[in-house]
Formats: structure tokens, C-alpha cells, sequence
């Protein structure tokens, strides 16, 4: 044979049996130079070969092993081993543990490239990690499969998962999701709901009497936003798990832009009187949520409704507050940023006080004018508010609290948009969201220079300077 005849002859080879490859190495040796046709005979087998023949000559390929319904589940449930691996397989192996000796051997499923293994009822003693293997007649036996792990529950107590600062945050922000118990729980697992990836395991602490891990959050983004829970084990049996927690809802805050909030009739309002507050938003946002005196601490959960409206019904002394509106989507945990704080005044909790005027309620443009609101019983806060101004009331609070019980609301220079009907209120600076009835209505007439209309100037209503013409008492601004 000629050396330069190998590429001739493999592709005259490539579709015979493989005992005419034989035959014709074997032809090629013949020959004074035996060496030489034989290595090219060799070499050109060995580019001739196909994809299908060199995956032949080597290992089976590693299996893949899964459970069914899923790798958790509770005492006495049934479960599912499937071992996946070649068409050729004769046997398959179950190992659990990390033993050598299969636990179980099974033979294909239907002539198909699976096998099937049944537990009938999972407990501790079947909980753990499994691996399975094959084996082909040709090629002998394939690597292992990566390892299974099979957990149960519900064997221990169940542990209380809460987070702090809180569940709802803002975008950005960070969380700590605490998983605690009264047990001894070495191992605490934290899960989210509705994902594939595995859970997050954290050995615990014991604090106040109690086991817990703290398992950090954050920066939060979108994707944190779902449905939590966490389970806990001991160290030795780490595949033998308690009951599930309580499930804990993390929101998103921030992540569009905030809404407004109003009042219908308005923000005060009175005892016993209807409310309604209306959440505006951008277009296409189907959920709201409503909130109440948040502070700086935000919110334990936002319950979402369909409606931009909250009727609030005949209200009492418990709605007075500061409320904050947010828009999202329908089963989503993801939200807008808050609304501007909107407070909500309660009226009609004590009696009214008098409202009067200095020098009177007749005044020139551009001259000064005080309004004096005063009570007849022990109050330290005072409110006024014009009626039809959309801007929000005035409050002072007095610092000295010794008779008289008045505040003096000073207008100086005065100017035609200062006319108008004024009332006033009076309060308890601890309960700042519980007002007196209203004052009498007082008409506040303002008269241009030299009977000519006022100019369109506005003046506001001072916060300093004020004076009170008893007895000079300070006053401060809230």
C-alpha cells in the first residue's frame, strides 16, 4: 500500500464493518516495509472514524437523576427516583450517601433510556443524598449522576420567619429575613416560592432563648420581591427538616414613580361624617395599597385592591392620621414609590373655640391684620384654615401653657387674596390628629387703596413676628 493512498482507502472504508478494517490492516503489513503501511493504514483509520464510533470507545455518558413530584416532601408521602441515561444500559444503580454499594438495582423502564426507583414513604431514614449509574454491555459503566438530595418535612416544630427592619422595602434598601425557634436547630433553610434555585442554608445562633439565623437581603431589587419561607434541621441529619414557617411577603417599594393621595370632602372632617381617599396614579396600574402613620418605619404589609378609591366610611377618632397611598400590579410584590403624606384631621373631639379679629374684620390692603383663636379649656395646639384654599392649614402650638389658651395668627401686609371666611380649631399637641369643632365662621374683608381694586400680590400668613397683646406670651411654629 502507498502512503499517499490513505485518504483514497478511508473514504472507500468509512461505511464497511469493522472487521474489513482488519482485513485491510492486516493486508497492509504485508511487504518488504511493513512498518510504514501499517501506521498509515492506522492513522487513516483514526481520521476516519466517526463522531459515533469515538464516543463508543469511551466512558457512557454521565446519567441525570431527578425526583417526582420534587425533591422535599412530607412524612409518608411517595416519591419518584428517575435515573436517565443511555438506550444501551443494561442495569441501573441507586446509591445513597455516598456509599459504593448500589442501594437498589433497576432495570430500563420499558425498553426506554430511564429507570424508575419507588419510595412508597418517605421518613428520616429515607432522606438524604442519591446518585445513580449505569451500565452498557459494550462500555461498561458510566459515571455517577450529581447528587439528589430527597428531604422531608414536617419532622420538627415549625419556626417563625419575620424581617427587619420590616417586609416592605425600598428599592435599594437592605433586609435581614430572621429564621428562629424554640428548638435545638442547628441549620436553618430559607426558600422563595415559585423558583428553581436552591435554598439558602445558614448554621443558627442562639439569642434570648431562642435558635435563629439571619439571613441578609439586599441591595433589594425587583427580583427579591415573592413569597418566603424557612425550615430548620439538626446538623447531623441536615436532610431531615421541621414544618414549614409562617410565609412572610417581601415588597418592593420605589421602583415607579409615586401617585397623590386626596380627601373627599377634604382632609378635615368631621366625627361621624363620610371620607373617602383617592389614590391618582399614571395609567395602566390595577392595584393600591393604603397606608397609615408610617413615620419613619415603613409599613408591616401593603394590601392591594383594585379600586384607586378607600371609603373610610363614618369616621371616628381612630382615622385621624397621616396616610400615604402606593400603585402597583395584580399579584405582584413590586410597588411605586409612597405618595406625599396626606393628614387627616378628626374634628369635633372637644368644644369650639372663638375666633376674632385685630384691629377688625374690615381691613385696607397692605395694613395688618391679626387673627386670634382662642379656648376656654387647657388646649395647646390652634388651627386655621380658610375655606376654598386648596394650600394646607396653619399650626401653632403654644410654649407656655398658662392662661390664656389663644394663639394669634398675624397676616401682615395684607392683600385682596387674603379675603375670605376663616375658622379655627384647637387641639392637644399629643393627639394632633383630634380637633375641637369648628370655630364660628369669620369674614375677613379687605379693601384696595383709595377704593381701587387690590393688586394680585399675596401676602402669606407671617410665621414669625406675631404678637399677642396680653401678656407677649411665645409661641412657636409646628
Amino acid at each position: 500500500m502507498k502512503p499517499g493512498s490513505c485518504h483514497s482507502l478511508c473514504v472507500c472504508l468509512s461505511s464497511l464493518a469493522l472487521w474489513t478494517f482488519k482485513v485491510v490492516c492486516t493486508a497492509g503489513t504485508m511487504g518488504g516495509k511493513a512498518r510504514t503501511p501499517t501506521l498509515t493504514v492506522l492513522l487513516c483509520l483514526g481520521l476516519c472514524w466517526s463522531p459515533w464510533n469515538q464516543v463508543q470507545t469511551g466512558a457512557p455518558p454521565k446519567p441525570s437523576i431527578w425526583a417526582d413530584p420534587g425533591p422535599m416532601l412530607t412524612r409518608e408521602s411517595p416519591v419518584t427516583i428517575w435515573c436517565q441515561g443511555s438506550l444501551q444500559a443494561d442495569v441501573y444503580h441507586l446509591y445513597k450517601g455516598g456509599v459504593s454499594k448500589p442501594l437498589v438495582t433497576e432495570t430500563p423502564q420499558d425498553s426506554s433510556n430511564k429507570a424508575r426507583f419507588s419510595i412508597e414513604s418517605m421518613s428520616s431514614q429515607t432522606a438524604g443524598l442519591y446518585q445513580c449509574a449505569y451500565n452498557t454491555s459494550r462500555n461498561g459503566w458510566s459515571e455517577h449522576s450529581d447528587p439528589l438530595p430527597l428531604v422531608v418535612t414536617g419532622v420538627y416544630s415549625a419556626p417563625s420567619l419575620s424581617a427587619h427592619p420590616g417586609p416592605v422595602v425600598a428599592k435599594g434598601g437592605n433586609v435581614f429575613l430572621t429564621c428562629s425557634s424554640e428548638s435545638t436547630l442547628g441549620i436553618f433553610h430559607l426558600l422563595k416560592e415559585g423558583e428553581a434555585h436552591l435554598p439558602q442554608h445558614m448554621e443558627s445562633r442562639t439569642y434570648r432563648g431562642r435558635w435563629q439565623a439571619l439571613f441578609p437581603v439586599g441591595p433589594v431589587n425587583t427580583s427579591h420581591g415573592g413569597t418566603y419561607k424557612c425550615y430548620g434541621s439538626s446538623k447531623a441529619y441536615p436532610y431531615v427538616w421541621s414544618l414549614p414557617s409562617n410565609l412572610l411577603h417581601l415588597e418592593v417599594t420605589g421602583v415607579y414613580r409615586e401617585p397623590s393621595l386626596s380627601a373627599q370632602p377634604g382632609s378635615l372632617v368631621l366625627s361621624g361624617d363620610n371620607l373617602t381617599l383617592q389614590c391618582h396614579s399614571e395609567a395602566g396600574f390595577d392595584s393600591f395599597a393604603l397606608t397609615k402613620d408610617e413615620g419613619l418605619t415603613p409599613p408591616q404589609h401593603l394590601c392591594g385592591q383594585h379600586s384607586p378609591s378607600f371609603p373610610l366610611g363614618h369616621v371616628n377618632h381612630t382615622h385621624g392620621g397621616q396616610y400615604r397611598c402606593y400603585s402597583g400590579y395584580n399579584l405582584s410584590y413590586v410597588w411605586s414609590a409612597p405618595s406625599a403624606p396626606l393628614d387627616i384631621m378628626i374634628t369635633g373631639m372637644y368644644e369650639k373655640p372663638s375666633l376674632s379679629t385685630q384691629p377688625g374684620p374690615s381691613v385696607s390692603w397692605g395694613e395688618k391684620v391679626t387673627l386670634q383663636c382662642r379656648s376656654e379649656i387647657w388646649l395647646d395646639t390652634f388651627h386655621l384654615s380658610k375655606e376654598g384654599s386648596l394650600a394646607p392649614h396653619q399650626h401653632l402650638r403654644l410654649e407656655d401653657t398658662n392662661e390664656p389658651f389663644q394663639a394669634n395668627f398675624t397676616i401682615n401686609p395684607v392683600t385682596s387674596d387674603h379675603e375670605g371666611t376663616y375658622r379655627c380649631y384647637s387641639s392637644d399637641s399629643t393627639s394632633p390628629y383630634l380637633l375641637s369643632l369648628p370655630s364660628d365662621p369669620l369674614e375677613l374683608l379687605v379693601s384696595g387703596p383709595s377704593g381701587d381694586p387690590s393688586p394680585p400680590r399675596t401676602g402669606p400668613i407671617s410665621t414669625t413676628g406675631f404678637e399677642n397683646p396680653n401678656c407677649g406670651l411665645p409661641w412657636f411654629w409646628i
